[in-house]
């Protein structure tokens, strides 16, 4: 342990992996949250305020108020995840505070789940769980349970980035024609590597689309991309796969499509109010709700604290950390 890093004074918001923790413990002088409970406004100030490293998760709103309340030794917010729209950048920026992320150690687990979710939806495994379940399965029937054969249908993944390309990589191994509609088009030896379609027009996409996977970051451009205008341009055959941000999609206008058949099915790992899913899409049959699992792997978690650790040990070195989303080094 190095001199710079005994006096590094670091502040966890949840409980990480027994891994994780052990080495921050070795490195730094951190103060963790045993009981993973979401802190309330009161602590995240204190937290902000006493050390030099806030290490928060998406269940901290940091704000430009919370960020009022950041004290003088504050130079570091090591965000555990990849998304940081929980956190105001430009106020932080304009503190002088640094803010990293964990991009990119999570592409091939998301996507994974993302595969499952379309596995599951269009082969009606919710609604095959619930008949086990309650004891209504009477045997085996020509036309129970049919669902969509997965080779041959029109994925339409909407954001094209590590995640859009590893769920293209999985479906291509299904016989699944991939289709993508992107804010940068892939290069011609990428795209045909994936034997991926390039879409201009997102609207022209969704019409045309089987599943729609949706793998772009929240942002004010990227509020409701999936509208109810752009939901009604799908066929009533199509199902929806979300495994990035709930804000995306309009979740009221979902759920009144899914529940009137406008929409055949939906998989969803993630909620336009946090973990707040709107009620009316519970107990549909034709969905299949997730708590958020797209990144829970033990695997996943640990390179997430490592990466934490990289960036922190980085700032106590004086060195630009590696995954600096916004700030300066200083």
């Amino acid at each position: 342990m190095t001199e710079a890093n005994s006096r590094l004074r670091v502040a966890v918001t949840r409980r990480l992996p027994a891994e994780v923790e052990a080495q921050m413990a070795a490195r730094f002088d951190v103060t963790f949250n045993p009981d993973d409970h979401r802190l309330t406004p009161e602590e995240l100030q204190a937290a902000l305020r006493d050390s030099d490293v806030l290490v928060p998760s998406l269940s901290d709103r940091l704000d430009a108020a919370m960020f009022a309340h950041a004290g003088p030794r504050l130079r570091l917010i090591a965000n555990y995840g990849a998304g940081v729209d929980h956190i105001a950048l430009a106020e932080a920026q304009a503190r002088g505070l640094m803010v990293t992320n964990t991009s990119g150690v999570l592409s091939e687990d998301t996507a994974d789940m993302a595969m499952a979710l379309i596995l599951a939806v269009t082969r009606r495994l919710p609604e095959g769980v619930i008949a086990m379940q309650s004891g209504d399965w009477l045997g085996w029937s020509p036309t129970a349970f049919l669902g969509a054969r997965i080779r041959g249908r029109k994925l339409g993944i909407i954001g094209m980035g590590q995640i859009g390309q590893a769920i293209a990589q999985r479906a291509k191994a299904f016989g699944i024609e991939v289709h993508y509609h992107s804010r940068h088009r892939l290069d011609p030896e990428t795209e045909a590597a994936l034997s991926a379609t390039w879409w201009d027009s997102l609207d022209w996409m969704l019409t045309r689309m089987d599943i729609i996977s949706v793998n772009v970051a929240h942002s004010p451009a990227t509020f409701h991309l999936l509208s109810e205008r752009r939901l009604r341009l799908l066929k009533p055959s199509a199902v929806v796969i979300n495994t990035s941000r709930g804000e995306v999609i309009d979740e009221n206008a979902l759920t009144r499509m899914l529940r009137a058949g406008e929409i055949a099915g939906a998989g969803l790992d993630v909620y336009e109010h946090g973990h707040e899913a709107n009620p009316r899409l519970r107990n549909l049959p034709n969905v299949l709700l997730l708590p958020h699992m797209g990144s829970a792997t033990i695997e996943g978690r640990n390179e997430m604290g490592a990466r934490v650790i990289a960036n922190i040990e980085a700032v106590a070195r004086g060195e630009t950390p590696p995954d600096l989303v916004t700030g300066l080094s200083r």
